[in-house]
């Protein structure tokens, strides 16, 4: 996991977004991009796998409900890699929106848990405090 010293130098991450709709994809590939960082985009839940294989993002922001795979079990076959340095695992859903449903996606093994359509800055924080630029986001 990505762990920033407080005073370090801002770094640009590799980030993996797997979203099956599309204009959720599009948004936050171009928010993410527009702050400086290498996004990759996989539309489908059962190409996630092979994107984190191919490209070693430091991030991946995989959304819970997708066809197919849900990013829970995607999070499981992540573990299952056995990959030299694990990504941070960003759970997004517009499912899930319980204050519980952060306590289920954390036990599955997600580091942070971001409710679709709430602030998108919520997201922003979590990659500047993973790039090096803010204080610790709330888990």
């Amino acid at each position: 996991m990505l762990h920033s010293k407080p005073g370090t130098k801002r770094r640009q991450l590799s980030i993996l977004v797997a979203d099956d709709d599309r204009d959720t994809l599009a948004t936050l590939a171009a928010m993410l991009a527009d702050e400086g960082h290498v996004v990759h985009t996989c539309a489908k839940a059962t190409f996630a796998l092979q994107a984190i294989q191919r490209y070693e993002p430091d991030v991946c922001v995989l959304d819970i409900v997708m066809p197919g795979k849900t990013g829970f079990s995607i999070v499981r076959d992540i573990f299952a890699l056995k990959l030299p340095v694990r990504p941070v695992l960003i759970a997004v859903s517009g499912v899930f929106t319980r204050p519980s449903d952060d306590i289920v996606a954390k036990s599955v093994g997600f580091d942070y848990f971001v409710r679709k359509g709430a602030n998108p800055n919520e997201l922003l924080r979590i990659i500047k405090h993973l790039a090096g630029e803010e204080p610790p986001a709330a888990a």
